[in-house]
């Protein structure tokens, strides 16, 4: 394969598909009526690995799932409550589910994209980010789990 044709691929041969838009939200009870009139359906949640937010998901009928993320924590230094005082609520990152995050990340990275937040501590989600600064203003979360 030729270096054209690898940066026409792209992280194709990684990516298995989209898996969801995430939306930041100061409380996901207050926003939940936004999943009542999309026709949403609760698949799960919980708390994130450092206990500073939660995060639950929704299917869409026929549409993909949505996430609601909301700080837990009033740490003015944490990511949500910045992401949050600086651009309000809204649609904070785009995730694609892929085989291999350390080989996504090196051909993001090949293909010139910043990529931060690289952890593969834990072996059930493993995740990276291309950061919105080389992807047109959206954060893109990659992310290797299992579909259990």
């Amino acid at each position: 394969m030729t270096d054209v044709e690898s940066m026409h691929e792209g992280l194709g041969g990684v990516i298995e598909r989209f898996d969801h838009v995430s939306i930041a939200v100061h409380d996901i009870d207050v926003a939940q009526a936004l999943v009542d009139l999309l026709g949403g359906t609760h698949i799960g949640g919980g708390l994130s690995h450092a206990g500073d937010f939660r995060w639950i998901q929704f299917d869409l009928p026929e549409q993909g799932r949505l996430e609601m993320i909301s700080p837990l924590v009033e740490d003015e230094d944490n990511f949500l409550n910045k992401y949050l005082n600086e651009h309000g609520e809204g649609v904070h990152h785009l995730t694609f589910k892929v085989t291999d995050i350390e080989e996504a990340v090196a051909k993001a990275k090949e293909l010139g994209f910043t990529v931060v937040g690289f952890d593969d501590s834990n072996a059930e989600w493993k995740e990276a980010f291309v950061h919105p600064a080389s992807a047109h203003g959206v954060l893109i979360q990659l992310a290797e789990f299992s579909e259990e």
